[in-house]
């Protein structure tokens, strides 16, 4: 296998060990600085430049772009994606997990366990947006925080909403999250690679400090974690579009939480914690994978006319709900189910004869002309755009100023 590691500094521990990893298995790496590269678009050969010269083929990418770069960064990795070379990451997973917002909007949709978090810019809706995640004491972030920068223990009600003004009166966006007490000063870090939890530690603040990142003075400890923890972690990494992750979590009564979705997981910290060949995981995993790059489905299945993709929701008391894939009658309309979405569960390729039940939500490709008509003629009745005329006075009417 012929590696790239996109990283802007060689000598730093992680991509160190990745490439004596990759070179100890009698793989060909190479680090490149991802702000060396230059983008070429022309019609049907996109095209990369490392140094002004066009970058020889490479199997795979494994991407580790520093949140400074994260725009150009996954501008680089989408390129490589669109020339049908193997990411470790995928460029949208990358952009997803680097803002935290964006990131729990995304796991909320799929019932990820997550500590309340609300995201407010009007002054008063602040107060109310406390008292919504359980009231002080709460946690104050920056969306694009990283390294525990930008995170804030506000113990009383006062106090977090001085901090909250303060930071967006000079235009930072906050999140405001429900301080978990019993996990206070710890939390879990997940290593996934693949579909499987490689390696995992706690990281325990220092003294009174809260944080417990390790570059925050946190101190590490190996930990084997439950069933229901590594499905969670996996699952996060993954509806995060990601194959190698760092997730972050906290040990709450009610279960573990995610907090946090990295993709550019250091691997030093837990190497030393667990003494676990992680970069060899990596390596191995990547060599597995390699031949099969990342498809964007939208993309590949919508540029047959008049066919796309979409969910379809079964809703309670639909005609659908007891009856069989087959029995439904979409194969008959030329309807692929694609994969079945039940609760927390995820169904790929479900057989013509398993049986919907309300909830459930299908991913289907096919044609759109036959999905639209899934819908009652009396409601796409009422969607559809009517254009009616101005109104005289309208038109007359000077524009204003």
């Amino acid at each position: 296998m012929k590696l790239a590691i996109l990283s802007r500094n060689r000598n730093c521990y992680s991509t160190r060990r990745l490439c004596e990893a990759a070179e100890g298995r009698g793989h060909t790496v190479r680090v490149l600085d991802t702000l060396k590269f230059s983008i070429d678009l022309t019609q049907g050969e996109p095209e990369l430049f490392f140094r002004s010269k066009v970058l020889s083929q490479y199997d795979a990418v494994l991407p580790r772009i520093g949140a400074s770069i994260t725009y150009f960064g996954t501008a680089v990795v989408r390129q490589f994606e669109q020339m049908d070379v193997f990411v470790g990451n995928s460029s949208a997973g990358i952009a997803n997990s680097r803002d935290k917002l964006r990131c729990l909007q995304i796991l909320s949709k799929h019932h990820i366990g997550m500590p309340p978090t609300t995201f407010v810019r009007e002054r008063k809706d602040i107060l109310p947006a406390i008292e919504r995640v359980g009231g002080s004491p709460v946690v104050i972030k920056l969306i694009e925080g990283t390294q525990g920068v930008g995170v804030i223990l506000a113990e009383s009600t006062k106090i977090a909403e001085a901090i909250i003004e303060t930071l967006q009166s000079t235009n930072q966006n906050v999140l405001v999250q429900k301080f978990v007490a019993e996990s206070r000063g710890r939390d879990v870090r997940a290593f996934v690679v693949g579909d499987q939890v490689v390696a995992a530690m706690r990281r325990v603040a220092v003294g009174s400090e809260f944080r417990s990142n390790i570059h925050r003075g946190g101190t590490t400890e190996p930990v084997e974690l439950s069933e229901d923890a590594k499905h969670l972690a996996v699952r996060a990494a993954q509806i995060m579009g990601l194959r190698i992750a760092g997730v972050d979590m906290l040990e709450a009564n009610e279960g573990p939480q995610v907090m946090e979705v990295n993709s550019s997981p250091g691997l030093e910290g837990i190497e030393r914690c667990t003494q676990l060949d992680i970069a060899g995981a990596v390596i191995d995993y990547l060599a597995a994978q390699v031949d099969f790059p990342e498809v964007d489905i939208r993309q590949r299945l919508t540029v047959s006319r008049g066919y796309g993709v979409t969910e379809i929701r079964i809703p309670e008391g639909s005609d659908y709900v007891g009856k069989t894939i087959d029995e439904s009658g979409l194969p008959d309309r030329d309807i692929n189910v694609l994969t079945l979405y039940r609760d927390t569960s995820v169904i790929p390729n479900p057989r013509l004869k398993r049986a919907l039940e309300a909830g459930d939500r299908l991913l289907c490709f096919g044609k759109l002309d036959a999905m639209r008509d899934l819908v009652p003629e009396k409601v796409r009745k009422k969607r559809r755009p009517k254009v009616k005329e101005l109104p005289e006075e309208a038109i007359e009417a000077p524009a204003a100023v």
